[in-house]
């Protein structure tokens, strides 16, 4: 069997940002621009778990000026 008839299917726990379609899955599963994904990858790593808990951080921290003071 040649390797063209197998797809591998994402790994969806990563995020890869050289990937143009992944940038675009995220950007809009996690309803941010490309920049705020690359921050929150240079912040913590490409994991996708990482990424959400550190962008809803983010944004409560935003919403919250007691929070935003903190970082």
């Amino acid at each position: 069997m040649d390797g063209l008839t197998k797809r591998e299917r994402p790994d969806r726990s990563k995020i890869n940002m050289h990937r143009a379609h992944e940038v675009k899955y995220w950007t809009h599963a996690l309803d941010v621009t490309r920049e705020e994904l690359q921050a929150a990858i240079d912040k913590v790593g490409n994991s996708a778990a990482t990424v959400r808990k550190q962008l809803r951080l983010a944004g409560a921290a935003a919403n919250d000026p007691c929070l935003a003071a903190k970082e």
